[in-house]
């Protein structure tokens, strides 16, 4: 117990320099923490994908459609429960600044499918009684203030116009993991005005979602699939909800690499500055070791000295850093609106993650000092002016 009180006295001997080491740890750790949450978020969709679902799209690319037609022949196909499609819609609301997803949906039993997304069942059934309706996430809701009945302008880029849709509806989040920011609205409503505008791209969509019955044949359900439009001018590349987020994500994979590599940067120099910062007490402080040395402290007692106060200023950085975690995160969360729908920070795994790396570097910031210690002789020692 004597050693933890002579620790802790050591740690705030020099107050300047502790502070400003527990300050930068503590910003080390909180950078840490937003960074891994940034690519957590990122990969929401795919770690939240449900294993009963299929996405059956355009073998070229995504932004290839589908007929509509191809939907009575997957419905055939043994083991699909139900065959739903939706369209990206793309569009602007305001300017550029103000995204949120956009997605034209068909038909009636699409949010069967999609069993996250918590509709009120009066606001549900007033959406598909209305051509015009609209559903729109609690977080894109409350961001623009959007109320029930409220009349929402989209200027559409992809399909071009003015689009005018009636807000009959917003959905919840099942689980803290569901994407709250997104915009429904009928397909039936898009194709429609195609037909009078644009006919040759009316009654196309852009990808099919199939809910399997057991997920273990979704493999077998895919292949199944997409032989049925086998050298079709339209083939279909089938794959599960998983894969087909994972694949979207794989464009952006540079992005994400780039995250992890500036985390790892900045465990790297919050490292080398605790080790400079135990280098010059250890210094300053030889001539105590071998006054300690002489009343009969072995070498393991000034390790335990010197990693016991390594390892306090670490975790009391960590500890710092863990608190401000949370406001931080909220406040970043609040700014980046639908680019990371998203953004939670998990408390156990921020625990254990960031007391193990603050405990690692703090053993590794006095392993130099450790060693210097350790080979420093009693007459050198008391010769020594730091």
């Amino acid at each position: 117990m004597e050693f933890f009180k002579l620790f802790i006295r050591n740690t705030f001997r020099q107050k300047l320099r502790t502070t400003l080491t527990v300050f930068g740890m503590a910003v080390a750790i909180l950078a840490f923490c937003l960074l891994d949450t940034v690519v957590e978020a990122w990969y929401v969709g795919v770690n939240s994908a449900s294993p009963n679902r299929l996405v059956s799209r355009n073998s070229v690319s995504l932004i290839f459609s589908l007929p509509l037609s191809y939907r009575s022949r997957i419905q055939t196909v043994p083991g699909v429960d139900h065959v739903v499609y939706a369209n990206w819609f793309g569009g602007v609301f305001i300017d550029e600044r103000h995204f949120f997803p956009r997605i034209a949906v068909g038909p009636e039993n699409y949010f069967d499918v999609f069993p996250e997304f918590l509709v009120p069942k009066d606001e549900l059934k007033a959406f598909w009684k209305q051509r015009n309706a609209c559903i729109a996430g609690r977080r894109t809701a409350e961001r623009f203030g959007w109320k029930t009945g409220d009349t929402i302008t989209l200027t559409g880029n992809i399909y071009p116009g003015e689009w005018n849709f009636v807000l009959s509806g917003v959905y919840t989040g099942a689980t803290k993991t569901t994407d709250e920011t997104v915009f429904f609205f009928h397909w039936d409503y898009l194709d429609e005005a195609l037909k009078q505008k644009m006919p040759a791209r009316a009654g196309q969509v852009g990808w099919y979602v199939i809910q399997v019955r057991n997920p273990a044949d979704a493999g077998q359900i895919s292949e199944s699939v997409d032989a049925l439009f086998k050298n079709s001018s339209a083939e279909t590349l089938t794959e599960t909800e998983k894969a087909f987020q994972a694949g979207f994500l794989s464009m952006t994979e540079a992005i994400v690499i780039a995250v992890r590599i500036v985390s790892y940067v900045v465990i790297g120099v919050i490292l080398i500055v605790l080790v400079n910062t135990m280098a010059m007490t250890s210094r300053e402080r030889t001539p105590e070791y071998a006054i300690l040395k002489t009343m009969g402290f072995g070498s393991k007692h000034l390790w335990f000295l010197i990693a016991g106060e390594s390892v306090f200023i670490s975790m009391l950085g960590a500890v710092c850093g863990m608190a401000l975690a949370y406001p931080v995160a909220n406040i970043f969360s609040s700014n980046t609106g639908s680019l990371l729908p998203v953004f939670q920070i998990h408390f156990w795994k921020l625990i254990c993650l960031c007391t193990s790396i603050s405990f690692g570097i703090g053993i590794v910031s006095a392993l130099l000092p450790i060693w210097s210690a350790g080979r420093v002789r009693i007459a050198e020692a008391l010769r020594h002016l730091g």
